[in-house]
């Protein structure tokens, strides 16, 4: 069953369409990123989807029920985590859990036991008696995250919520939201961190002006752009501008670039690229230091699909 199903969604802003017959299903038991420029819709989407905003047309399914305003059974079916962390400085690490899980479950000894599992699970238990102030960045996003899934959700939404802290952090949210999904939660994850996408989704969409361009797995999106791999070498003395022109007069060559004294060499697939640069370069005699190959990123994917220049 998808747990989510977005069908024809359109939504104005005055003269601004903001999302445009946009369509979006996601299925049980899925980390799907939501990726998109600045502007691209993407917080308009997760907002329709949990009837913050209303919409001109379209319909809005989860977990094959009609979504509105006045669903609390299926909002105490779901979790968020935003980009802010939004906690009480007042109140400690617990008491911060409990209140947002309270929100949900009333039954006070059911409560105590999801908030101790919900401490455990992001790794508080020597903090449960910290306010946040006392807390680094990293223990923050965590407490934000217990807030956000104590109650146990089945789908929760992920707004970048491993902004601004140290790899460690990092490593153990992302675990962690691997874990949710393990368990059977349906995760929808938004963020700039293009390994992150790479790392633990499942599915990947790429949306722009409000319409889906692109979705698929890492590979399938890496495989539906014309670039093939991105050839980068060392060369111990600079390069002539014509044998750079030759080196991108060479079949399936898109792109070359020199930044200091590395070449990069883009290009389509194909068999022979790396012989084929190879045999340019000794050509020219260049003087040639490490080789690297390496096929393209998912950053290259959104790079290509939604353009380069820079975004408000």
């Amino acid at each position: 069953m998808d747990i989510v199903s977005v069908t024809g969604l359109v939504k104005r802003y005055d003269d601004l369409l903001a999302l445009d017959h946009f369509n979006l299903n996601i299925p049980q038991g899925e980390i799907f990123g939501l990726l998109g420029p600045n502007g691209s819709g993407k917080t308009t989407t997760i907002n329709c989807i949990l009837s913050l905003l209303t919409y001109d047309r379209g319909s809005i399914s989860l977990f094959g029920e009609p979504m509105s305003p006045t669903r609390y059974d299926l909002k105490r079916r779901i979790g968020v985590v935003p980009q802010q962390v939004a906690v009480f400085n007042e109140l400690t690490v617990r008491e911060n859990i409990d209140y947002f899980c309270s929100l949900y479950v009333s039954d006070r000894a059911r409560r105590r036991m999801l908030v101790d599992e919900a401490i455990e699970f992001v790794g508080l238990e020597e903090f449960a008696r910290f306010r946040p102030k006392k807390l680094s960045g990293g223990l923050l996003r965590r407490l934000n995250i217990a807030c956000g899934i104590a109650h146990k959700p089945e789908l929760i939404f992920f707004d970048e919520p491993t902004v601004a802290v140290d790899p460690q952090s990092r490593n153990a949210i992302l675990s962690g939201i691997t874990r949710l999904r393990d368990e059977g939660a349906t995760v929808v994850y938004t963020s700039h961190y293009m390994e992150e996408i790479e790392q633990i989704c499942d599915r990947v969409m790429i949306m722009d002006h409000g319409v889906s361009l692109v979705q698929g797995t890492c590979d399938e999106l890496k495989r539906s752009i014309k670039m093939g791999e991105r050839i980068v070498v060392e060369l111990e003395a600079e390069l002539p501008d014509r044998d750079l022109e030759r080196l991108r007069a060479l079949p399936h060559v898109l792109a070359v670039d020199v930044e200091g004294d590395l070449l990069s060499v883009t290009c389509e697939p194909s068999e022979h690229n790396l012989t084929d640069v190879i045999a340019a370069l000794r050509a020219a005699n260049a003087r040639l230091g490490r080789i690297t190959c390496a096929p393209p990123t998912l950053n290259d994917v959104f790079l290509e699909i939604t353009g380069r220049e820079l975004r408000d």
